[in-house]
């Protein structure tokens, strides 16, 4: 195996800035689908093509953490934040997927709500890439950052929690399993996101 004996920072800090675009694009197009629930197949197809994209950029990450001798951040740092954005894909890749594979007729108002914090979410998982990325600003500047994911992801629960109280008000029993997994999926996006708040306070503990 072949190992670089020079730090090469860049690599991890453009793979974290590709995944957030990536993940921003596709929760960009799982708000199109849920507010426009049209083409809805192929819609679903393009929020595929990019969590197959954040696929390829963590496998990148992965074989760069193996071939590089000096890392910018701790290894389990760089590999969980790396984790964890294609987790947020993922999840949004599922939602999405939920939508074609259970037939379902039309989206909530919940779940366009809950794609709306998602949306945000990825926007500041960009500025926080970008915090990272240009480390010549102070590694504190994520500390807000941090406590905004915690903020949206608690918003996500309270409207998940909404959501499900009114599926038993209103909803058949199989609906009712559907959008409990949509739900399920849209949830874990943000919870992901709040995982990620989590590792940048420790990489500001560390290096800030």
């Amino acid at each position: 195996m072949r190992f670089s004996l020079l730090p090469r920072e860049e690599v991890f800090f453009k793979l974290f800035r590709e995944s957030s675009a990536n993940v921003n694009e596709a929760a960009k197009k799982l708000l199109d689908l849920m507010e426009n629930y049209e083409n809805v197949e192929e819609k679903v197809a393009e929020i595929k093509r990019l969590e197959e994209v954040g696929d390829s950029i963590i496998h990148r990450t992965w074989t760069s953490l193996r071939t590089t001798f000096f890392t910018p951040l701790d290894r389990d740092d760089i590999g969980l934040l790396a984790e964890r954005l294609d987790d947020v894909i993922d999840s949004i890749e599922e939602a999405a997927r939920y939508m074609v594979e259970y037939r379902i007729a039309k989206p909530t108002e919940s779940a366009r709500e809950l794609s709306r914090i998602i949306v945000r979410c990825s926007e500041v998982l960009n500025d926080a890439t970008e915090v990272l990325q240009n480390r010549k600003n102070n590694l504190s500047e994520l500390l807000p950052l941090k406590d905004l994911l915690h903020t949206l992801e608690n918003e996500a629960d309270q409207v998940t929690s909404k959501a499900m109280a009114e599926l038993f008000e209103d909803h058949c029993a199989i609906d009712i399993i559907k959008w409990k997994e949509v739900y399920g999926q849209l949830e874990m996006a943000s919870d992901r996101c709040e995982e990620i708040a989590v590792i940048l306070e420790g990489v500001v503990i560390k290096h800030g």
